[in-house]
């Protein structure tokens, strides 16, 4: 039982440690936004109410179903709706009605409109996606920080060893008598410099993790780790695989807002349509069932046939009783129940009414007058995003390839600062070179490569811009 403990332990603590040690790739950050962000929960929740609308259209294609009835007291003068007669009597009644309607002909109005919602539906999903690579790219932007702060980092680490080797070698010279203590004393300070970069630099580590949870919309406690490929690692397409026209007639097709206005010019112009057919007669049918119940209905329950005087006559002083030649039937009254009279009261309807719109406050006519002006602000609006985009991949492109020129411009000056330090670290090891000069030497590479990483970072990032508008997404 004991052993049975201790393996369960120790499948528990392996199986935590991995998970402790799992990294995100850029991939799963960006996956890991897209299920997180509220804006995409919000704009999900549109997409679903385009999809009702779309639905509610199309049913608004079947005759319309309703049942009205209820029950009232009447008092005083009023008329019997079962007989129709003038009563002074009270009773309760009800009434009940089946009633059914629909259009027949309507100028294609209601397709037009199934057709617009459609067409706003596919808009909706679009917009969802263009949103969604928003996020990608602000996702992208943050984890490529993250590697910018973290090469930082290691680099002012760098830094710092050089500094603490040179100053432990240079107090060992002091204290033979080798070099003065003006050596050691200005090392030591440049230790502390370093030593305040290697902290800020490690401070931009953490900020950029936080920033990067805040877009993922995780805990900024839980523990996180990203994938750090090395920048140089990260596979890239040749810049003449990259000419903005190309990419340009690739992000037409791909890119989501292009589909958006798109799919909403079609939504406008079916929308238009549907306007237009209202402005003409529609034909409809329709058709009903009802019945009515009164508390004071009677029917007759029974009869027997009588024949009772109706006056008398007087023959020689004696009365003598008149009657009919022949006797009339006697009717016997109960109060009628309540389904026999929904029975006996049941009456159908059915009939086609023409509507014509004469005149309406110009309602009609003003919404199908707005409905082509929408149709021509989409269209201008389509315009303005197609430049947008055109100017966003001129711009990228100019980008790159200014990064590019600044990256291999900055390889040159790293050689260099590499080589002026490695001399200077001999003439100072021989004392033919103050401190101040080496320190100065020493900053000049530190910077040298600060601003090469920044360069490769820049220009990856932007050639990985130039390949999202291509439609290739983001990928490390």
């Amino acid at each position: 039982m004991r052993f049975k403990l201790l393996t369960l332990f120790a499948f528990l603590a392996v199986a935590i440690s991995a998970k402790a040690q799992e990294k995100w790739s850029l991939v799963k950050c960006i996956e890991q936004a897209m299920v997180n962000n509220i804006s995409i929960k919000q704009i999900e929740l549109q997409t679903k109410t385009a999809a009702l609308q779309l639905k509610q259209s199309k049913l608004g294609q079947i005759p319309n179903l309703n049942f009205s009835g209820g029950p009232s007291f009447n008092n005083g003068r009023n008329q019997d709706p079962t007989t129709f007669s003038l009563i002074t009597q009270s009773y309760l009644s009800a009434n009940m009605q089946l009633q059914s309607s629909v259009e027949i002909f309507n100028w294609f109005s209601k397709r037009h409109t199934i057709a617009a919602n459609q067409w706003e539906l596919q808009a909706a999903k679009a917009g969802t996606d263009k949103l969604k690579n928003d996020i990608a790219l602000t996702v992208a932007n943050a984890y490529l920080q993250i590697l910018l702060a973290t090469e930082q980092e290691k680099m002012a680490s760098i830094q710092l060893q050089q500094s603490q080797a040179q100053l432990s070698n240079t107090r060992k010279m002091v204290n033979v008598g080798a070099l003065p203590e003006l050596n050691a004393a200005e090392l030591e300070a440049q230790v502390a410099r370093d030593s305040s970069t290697v902290i800020s630099a490690k401070g931009n580590v953490v900020q950029s993790i936080l920033n990067l949870k805040a877009f993922m919309a995780i805990d900024a406690a839980a523990p996180f780790e990203i994938e750090t490929p090395p920048v140089d690692k990260i596979p890239v397409e040749k810049m003449a695989d990259l000419q903005p026209d190309a990419v340009y007639t690739l992000a037409m097709a791909n890119m989501p807002q292009q589909r958006v206005n798109e799919f909403k010019i079609k939504a406008a112009e079916k929308t238009s349509a549907a306007a237009k057919g209202s402005l003409y007669p529609t034909i409809s049918a329709f058709g009903g069932l009802g019945t009515r119940y009164n508390s004071r209905s009677e029917e007759v329950t029974g009869s027997s046939l009588i024949n009772p005087p109706f006056g008398k006559v007087t023959v020689n002083a004696v009365d003598y009783n008149v009657y009919r030649l022949s006797p009339f039937p006697d009717y016997t009254y109960s109060k009628q129940p309540f389904f026999s009279q929904l029975n006996q009261n049941f009456n159908q309807s059915l009939g086609l009414s023409l509507s014509v719109p004469i005149f309406n406050g110009y309602n009609s006519r003003t919404n199908y007058e707005r409905s082509k002006i929408n149709i021509q602000n989409q269209q201008l609006q389509k315009q303005l995003d197609d430049q947008k985009l055109k100017q966003d991949i001129y711009q990228a492109y100019n980008a790159a390839l200014v990064a590019l020129e600044k990256f291999n411009a900055g390889k040159k000056s790293l050689e260099t600062a590499e080589r002026s330090y490695h001399f200077a670290q001999k003439r100072y090891e021989v004392g033919m070179m103050p401190t101040f000069e080496l320190i100065t030497n020493q900053n000049n590479l530190f910077r040298a490569k600060l601003e090469n990483a920044l360069n490769q970072f820049d220009y990856v990032f932007k050639m990985k811009v130039l390949e999202f508008y291509k439609g290739q997404g983001l990928k490390l």
